[in-house]
């Protein structure tokens, strides 16, 4: 008996935790990947750290923020594979650090169309393929902050709410079409973002975490419990994975 492979796409590849999270889940057996970033590099990156694995892996540039690019990336999966299990939304962006009041319209406008509207664009596109098959599963990346207040990043914070609220609607209107919709909230984890920072920079928030920072690798099997038949009966849900930072 042949065991049909699962097809899972990934949007924001190319990050640390995009690329965390495409080396877990091409580690799992019968699966075949369609990968996607805004940056050459970064995607390029991804694909080489890659481990060894029997199913294909094909790529894409994608931006978020349009919708046609992230059709696209779901047209191409499904023709070169035939079928999209899987959709992995990760793309993000954080916003300036700034009060409200010193933190301008574009600080705003960038956040909803990557953070928002990209999970919106990638929710779109996926349900036109997951519907017709009666089943798939789409995880979005939230954040802690979308559970609690950051001082300092209020479009971060107000998106990345959005994005956790958006899966629950999603979950609620997609269920009868077989298709799962949850989201993961990370706590901070070291990445690429924080290495032009002091030694100490990330001192005070290590500390609101009881068991200090992470790294992309302590988020990854969240994702690969969502996106495998083990949360066949889990959709609304946002999984909190931050280290103890929203115990308190």
């Amino acid at each position: 008996m042949t065991t049909q492979r699962r097809v899972v796409a990934i949007t924001g590849a190319g990050g640390a935790l995009g690329a965390a999270v495409s080396h877990q889940i091409a580690s799992e057996p019968t699966t075949d990947l369609f990968l996607s970033d805004v940056s050459s590099p970064s995607l390029e990156a991804t694909v080489a750290g890659l481990p060894p694995t029997e199913g294909s892996v094909e790529t894409a540039l994608a931006d978020v923020s349009d919708f046609s690019q992230v059709e696209s990336v779901i047209t191409q999966a499904v023709e070169r594979f035939g079928r999209l299990d899987v959709l992995i939304s990760n793309a993000g962006v954080l916003s300036p650090n700034g009060r409200i009041h010193n933190l301008d319209t574009e600080d705003w406008e960038r956040a909803f169309r990557i953070n928002v509207l990209g999970a919106v664009n990638g929710i779109r596109a996926a349900v036109a393929v997951m519907r017709p098959q009666g089943s798939g599963s789409i995880v979005l990346t939230a954040s802690v902050a979308g559970l609690t207040a950051w001082s300092h990043s209020a479009p971060y914070c107000a998106t990345k709410a959005a994005v956790i609220h958006l899966a629950k609607v999603a979950a609620i209107e997609y269920a009868r079409d077989g298709i799962r919709v949850n989201c993961v909230c990370p706590g901070t984890f070291r990445s690429a973002i924080h290495a032009d920072l002091p030694p100490d920079a990330l001192d005070d928030v290590a500390k609101r975490h009881p068991l200090g920072l992470g790294s992309a690798t302590d988020l990854v099997g969240a994702y690969s419990y969502l996106a495998s038949d083990a949360s066949r009966w889990s959709t609304g849900s946002a999984i909190v994975v931050d280290g103890g930072y929203s115990a308190p």
